[in-house]
């Protein structure tokens, strides 16, 4: 087979990349930024990820610069608890969740790609911006400017096509360019991280609050960044507004945009207010996704993760999805007869899947638990939790969301390797 295009370095297709070599397929990545180097902020590694990353061999990297997640936990906005659960192996999964930051994740896979394939420098091809892809009677071919100048670069042909190049994908854009933008939830989202004490369990993943009246999403990334013992604290600032800019994971927020909602948030275990103030940077986004596509492959080329089915992060699994697809895409070319035959097995399997991933984002994602402790209190404090929902009915809901997102621990332990 010749080698498989793989456009976008990101996770899912650094992730794609691995597998491929694993079952004995070449491939070439071909990424826009001028180089792979750490940036963004923090992502989960939910345990149906961890356990394809596992099975990559790549479970003490990761454990070595993330933090293992202990429990995810729910508070309202005054700082009272509502729910919580362990989460991967303290809940009897044979695997960890992470919670780690997304440069750390991104360097973990490219250093493994580079050290397992020979001229895995040479096939990780930086400065390539890709403008279409498409295929004919010779296979696929992707299409190339150079990102910093826009002169045009040599085209890459393969036996596929793979895009990977996210929620802004141009693989995608040229078989669907008239869908419009992203579609704006009427959430906006400000991100930072900053070196801070450990809270609760020193492992733990908070949701507090609520959209409507602001919403905080807060988890170690690293530990001791100090020698004193502090973390890195990753923290997402969710509201609820008309008023959002264009998505770019680059973009700079500005703190007396929305420090004000978050300004009396001083919990006896965490000043929310304080960790926000100090942040050294603040991103801005807008939380955003795109309808289901009805397909995704167009001859020797498809899609996959956020340039296939961009969703709401409000479960911490966009980046699950991306790495299930990589290795059921995998699992299909080494295994279909055909470069067509193996992009409907893939398409098969996840075009449905991840479809129901997006529309539970939604309507049903876990922290529906903060929505409806907010809408039976009417926003106020409580006496006791259990007057307002009981502990059984928030792990049924959190258990929805586990199911149609895969990793329910039930069906992921039945799922053979």
């Amino acid at each position: 087979m010749d080698d498989v295009i793989i456009v976008g370095g990101g996770i899912g297709g650094l992730t794609l990349a691995l597998m491929l070599h694993e079952r004995g397929i070449a491939a070439r990545v071909y990424e826009a930024a001028p180089e792979i180097k750490p940036i963004g902020v923090g992502i989960s590694l939910l345990p149906h990820a961890s356990k394809e990353l596992g099975l990559l061999g790549l479970t003490d990297a990761l454990g070595e610069v993330a933090v293992t997640t202990r429990e995810s936990c729910f508070f309202n906005r005054f700082g009272q608890f509502v729910y919580s659960e362990p989460v991967g192996r303290y809940a009897g999964y044979d695997w960890p969740q992470f919670q780690i930051h997304r440069g750390d994740l991104q360097q973990v896979l490219h250093r493994a790609y580079l050290d397992r394939v020979a001229g895995g420098a040479e096939r990780v091809l930086t400065g390539h911006r890709c403008t279409g892809a498409g295929s004919d009677a010779r296979g696929a071919v992707a299409h190339f400017v150079d990102s910093g100048t826009g002169a045009a670069l040599p085209p890459a042909r393969g036996a596929a096509v793979i895009g990977c190049d996210g929620i802004h994908s141009a693989v995608r854009r040229q078989f669907f360019g008239d869908e419009g933008p992203p579609v704006y939830s009427g959430v906006n989202m400000w991100r930072g991280t900053t070196v801070w004490e450990p809270f609760l369990s020193g492992s733990t993943y908070l949701r507090a609050g609520w959209l409507t009246v602001g919403k905080m999403v807060i988890y170690p990334i690293r530990h001791n960044v100090d020698g004193q013992g502090r973390q890195l604290v990753n923290w997402v600032a969710e509201v609820q507004t008309d008023s959002y800019n264009e998505q770019d994971w680059n973009r700079v927020g500005h703190l007396e945009d929305f420090h004000h909602v978050f300004a009396d948030w001083t919990f006896d275990w965490l000043d929310v207010a304080g960790l926000i103030r100090g942040s050294e940077q603040i991103l801005e986004y807008p939380m955003v996704d795109r309808d289901p596509l009805p397909r995704w492959t167009h001859g020797r080329v498809t899609l996959l993760g956020d340039a296939a089915h961009p969703m709401y992060p409000r479960g911490s699994n966009g980046a699950g999805q991306a790495i299930l697809d990589a290795r059921v895409l995998a699992d299909c070319l080494q295994s279909a007869g055909s470069i067509p035959e193996a992009l409907e097995c893939y398409e098969d399997q996840r075009l449905a899947a991840t479809a129901a991933v997006v529309q539970a984002s939604r309507s049903a994602p876990p922290d529906v638990i903060l929505k409806t402790v907010h809408e039976r209190t009417g926003d106020r404090p409580f006496e006791r939790i259990e007057d307002v929902i009981s502990t059984a009915e928030m792990a049924a809901l959190n258990d929805s969301y586990k199911r149609v997102a895969g990793y329910h621990r039930e069906s992921l332990t039945s799922i053979k390797s």
